[in-house]
Order: C-alpha cells, then sequence, then structure tokens
C-alpha cells in the first residue's frame, strides 16, 4: 500500500490544523474550475510529476489527493510514491463526499487570493474610481497616471487606451521614477478586481501620498460601461530606476518591513532552510526579468510580485510554507510579504547587495526523475510509423489541437487510455519528453509501447507530414484541460463577465468559521 484513505472530515481538519500540508486536486482544469475545495492545488493527473515536483518539493511533505470518486486519485498516488513521496493519504469518496459532507465548493481559479482580494476591499476600502469617470478624465485631459498592474502577456491580449502596463510590485519599487510628483492622482487596473486593489492598498502601505484608485472592476467593468478595449497592444519597457529613485524604494522598503514586523533572512540562512528536511521552504526572485537575467541566483523560482499574490496555489502547494522572498532593495519582497503572511505562510525578506554578487543559493535537487525514458523520433521516422498505422496521441493542450495538428492524430489527455485506438504501438507528440514519459508509464500498464516525438509541426510539415491548419473548436466535453468557467468574459460576452464580478465579491460570503479564520488582517494603515 502505498498510500492511506482519509475522510473528507479527517482532510478538512488537516488543513486548517497549522501543520504542513499539501491537497492536490488532481481532475483536470474543467472539473477543478466548476468546484473545488477553499485551499485545494490544481495539480492535473495530466500534469501530475510536473507539477508536484514544484508545488510540493520537499518529499515527505503529507499530501492528501482529491479526485472525482474516479480511481485517479488512487492512481495518482502510486505515480508520486514511485517519485519518491512517502505521506499520501486518498480522500475517500472525492469532492462528491467532500460536498457530502457540507463544505464549501468553490468555482473558479486562485481562489484564495481573490478571496483576501475581496476581504481586503471589505476591510480597507482602497479609493475606486468608476469606468465612467476616468473616461471623463481621459476627455478632459485631467492629470492622472493610469497603470495596468497585470503581467505582459495579458496586457497584450486586451488594455484601456492609456495605461501603461506596470504590475503590482514593480509599481511601488519604480514609482519615483514613474510618478515624480505626490499631487498627480495615480489610477490601478487590471482584468477584474483583486490585482486593482491589492496594488493600491500596497502604494497606501508604504505611505505614498498621491491620491490612489482602483479601476471598480477592471477592464471588465470597463467594458461593460460599453467603452472599448485595444488588443494587441505592445508594453513599453518598465522605467529604469535611478539612484536616488533607487534610494526611494531602498528606505520605502525598510519602513515597510520594520513597520509589518516582516523578518528578514540572511543567505546562510535561506541555505539552512532550503536543505532542511522537516519542512518545505520556497525561495522567489521577485526582480524583473531583465534584473534576473544580469544577475542570475541560481536555484530561485521567478515570478513578478503581483502575480505571487494573485495566483499564488499556481506557485506554492504546501499550506503554512515558509517563502524566501527576494530582490534588491526589498520593496517588492517586503509588499509580497504582507499579502502572503495574511494567506497563512511565513514570509522572509532577503535583499541582495548592490555591491556584491548575487549569492549562489543552490536548492537541493528534488530527486524526481521522468517516471520513464522514450526512443526520441525524428518527424520522417514517425511519420513513416504513422504510415505504418502505428496511431500518433497528441499531447499538447487542447487550445494548441484546436488551431494546427498533424493529420491523422488523435488528441488526448493521460488518463483517458480507455478512449484510445487499440494496438500495441503509440507516436506520443509532446514538446515536453517528460509529459511523454509519464503517458508511457501509463499505457505500459495497458501493455503498449511508445516513442516521442517533439511537438514541432512546422518540422513535420517540412518532413512531408501533412498538417491541418482549419480551426477546429473543442467542445466544454473534449476539452477537460482548460478553465471553462466564464471561459469567455474577456471576449465580449458581457454576462459571462457580470457573473464573474459577482462570483469574486460573493467570495467571503461562502467562508465558513475555519476559513474566514485562515485569512490574516494586513495592517494597511498603520504601516507608513
Amino acid at each position: 500500500m502505498t498510500f492511506t484513505q482519509v475522510t473528507a472530515e479527517t482532510a478538512k481538519s488537516r488543513l486548517h490544523a497549522g501543520d504542513e500540508v499539501a491537497l492536490l486536486d488532481v481532475r483536470e482544469a474543467a472539473a477543478f474550475g466548476d468546484g473545488h475545495a477553499l485551499f485545494a492545488i490544481p495539480c492535473p493527473y495530466s500534469r501530475l510529476e510536473l507539477s508536484a515536483i514544484s508545488l510540493v518539493p520537499r518529499r515527505n511533505c503529507p499530501i492528501l489527493l482529491i479526485d472525482d470518486d474516479d480511481g485517479t486519485a488512487e492512481k495518482a498516488a502510486r505515480r508520486l510514491a514511485a517519485c519518491g513521496y512517502v505521506d499520501l493519504a486518498v480522500i475517500t469518496g472525492g469532492m462528491p463526499a467532500w460536498a457530502a459532507a457540507g463544505f464549501g465548493v468553490f468555482a473558479g481559479v486562485n481562489v484564495p487570493s481573490k478571496t483576501l482580494g475581496e476581504l481586503l476591499e471589505h476591510d480597507h476600502h482602497p479609493r475606486m474610481i468608476a469606468a465612467a469617470t476616468l473616461a471623463l478624465w481621459q476627455r478632459e485631459g485631467k492629470p492622472h497616471a493610469f497603470f495596468d498592474a497585470r503581467p505582459p502577456g495579458e496586457f497584450a491580449k486586451m488594455r484601456i487606451a492609456g495605461a501603461r502596463c506596470v504590475p503590482n510590485g514593480e509599481l511601488a519599487h519604480r514609482l519615483a521614477a514613474t510618478v515624480p510628483d505626490e499631487g498627480t492622482p495615480i489610477v490601478i487596473t487590471c482584468a477584474g478586481r483583486t490585482r486593482g486593489i491589492v496594488g493600491a492598498l500596497g502604494l497606501r502601505a508604504l505611505g505614498v501620498r498621491n491620491p490612489v484608485y482602483a479601476l471598480e472592476n477592471g477592464t471588465q467593468g470597463w467594458a461593460l460601461a460599453g467603452l472599448p478595449l485595444e488588443r494587441g497592444a505592445e508594453p513599453s519597457p518598465m522605467p529604469e530606476l535611478d539612484d536616488e529613485a533607487a534610494a526611494i524604494s531602498r528606505r520605502r522598503a525598510d519602513r515597510l518591513i520594520a513597520a509589518a514586523q516582516l523578518p528578514r533572512a540572511t543567505v546562510v540562512q535561506a541555505q539552512a532552510w532550503l536543505t532542511e528536511k522537516g519542512r518545505t521552504t520556497f525561495l522567489f526572485d521577485l526582480r524583473s526579468p531583465t534584473e534576473r537575467s544580469a544577475r542570475p541566483v541560481p536555484g530561485a523560482v521567478p515570478v513578478l510580485t503581483g502575480q505571487l499574490v494573485q495566483a499564488t496555489d499556481q506557485y506554492v502547494g504546501v499550506r503554512y510554507a515558509r517563502l524566501i522572498l527576494m530582490d534588491d532593495t526589498g520593496l517588492r519582497a517586503g509588499l509580497a510579504g504582507l499579502f502572503l503572511r495574511a494567506l497563512g505562510y511565513e514570509v522572509h525578506v532577503l535583499t541582495l547587495s548592490d555591491q556584491n554578487d548575487p549569492p549562489a543559493l543552490s536548492v537541493p535537487p528534488s530527486g524526481l526523475k521522468p517516471p520513464a525514458e522514450l526512443v526520441a523520433l525524428s518527424p520522417s521516422a514517425a511519420a513513416r510509423r504513422a504510415a505504418g498505422s502505428v496511431p500518433v496521441l497528441d499531447l499538447r493542450s487542447s487550445a494548441e489541437w484546436e488551431e494546427r495538428r498533424l493529420a491523422g492524430a488523435h488528441w488526448t489527455l493521460r488518463g483517458r487510455t480507455i478512449e484510445l485506438p487499440t494496438g500495441t504501438e503509440r507516436v506520443l507528440l509532446h514538446g515536453d519528453a517528460a509529459a511523454a514519459a509519464a503517458m508511457a508509464v501509463d499505457l505500459a500498464e495497458h501493455g503498449i509501447a511508445c516513442d516521442w516525438l517533439a511537438a514541432d509541426l512546422d518540422a513535420c510539415a517540412t518532413a512531408g507530414w501533412a498538417i491541418d491548419g482549419k480551426r477546429r473548436p473543442m467542445s466544454r466535453g473534449e476539452a477537460l484541460d482548460r478553465i471553462w468557467f466564464v471561459h469567455d468574459r474577456h471576449d465580449g460576452n458581457e454576462e459571462a463577465s457580470r457573473r464573474y464580478l459577482a462570483w469574486e465579491m460573493g467570495l467571503v460570503a461562502q467562508l465558513d468559521e475555519d476559513e474566514r479564520a485562515s485569512f490574516g488582517w494586513v495592517p494597511i494603515d498603520t504601516l507608513a
């Protein structure tokens, strides 16, 4: 036996006991988005080992597994045990049993972070500006500085004209180089609510004297007001800091960290924690991609401050884990720590020196290896195998499949082996050898041998393989690897936007007593 069985009641109790535990939801994205436990971490079976390595780096960390009572959790437990995880428990009855016990079922993604955003709005009432008012400011030329708190990739999909892409954390860090006077109103937007609220309150916690507003309901609120969005905008480079602006960032960081009583970590402490066997520690590098490239820190996970706060469950799979937050002045780390502490994590700030080379903080290797070795095929060799009636299984995302695909290939997800064509051989199409190897392990149990074709359709076309380039939209029942929860809210579906915003604002009301107590207080107005 590689795992134990626990009831939903026992699992719920362990989530609130204060000890490290990971609740991994091994269902695919569509099911997770339709409804999951509040502190469940999305870890779909199709990417199980790859995700678990980063989400739960300590192999003796207790892990709870939940599914739809369909045997996937048991299968996931066996796979994780083969990777070296030693403390595995499957929740008996899966999500049906969880719901039957009367426990909360939350739709959507990044729910803990979004719930924190709503609690912050309720507790601290950041200034809000309506879309119509901001549009009037723009028409009248009223002076203001307008920023989009999302990362460049999201910004490029759609933005409000006039907004500049400076994500949360980066805006606070670069404020002196971006808004040089203290009288200009600052407006922060995102796609919905959370990042606008967090961005505005972060500046308030720093004692910024400018009037700071969050755009009410972000780009969705703007569109619902009948105002246009721009598509395909290229973000301009983030403003550079001169010595004076960097000094201002450092002074603000020092005040924030001291007032919030956020502990600082040394390099020696960080290295000791990263090798500690009984505690899970994550090391995050919160600098910009340009800064990280110029002065890399081995072993650190790169992430923008705003995204770590906004989507914590995509980076940290362990409740009550220790987080080391690192940057150069301490401001981005301090701001992230302020909010992540409220999510129940132990946070420490590690400030890199401007004068010395960054430390070589090496994270211990996970010890996890791909679950199988595959023979890599060239496109021409794979084409010959396909011509010989060997089925080709396309393991790429459903979104990629919709746009282009190899003629004759079958799209599937790992775990859907019952639906696969008959035969004892397969060619697996995927750009990641480890993902293909994971699928090969499952197929081996059915007596099927596999080879691997890297997912390069252009190279396949050059080798003479026909490419089907006609867009073929997939249904909700087919594309299980994507979130369907109000999925088209950014594509002009106003009803979907309304439902999404109502869902976001209703999250706090869904919390039970234990869940509400899991969120700490953020002392915004006592810090500046």
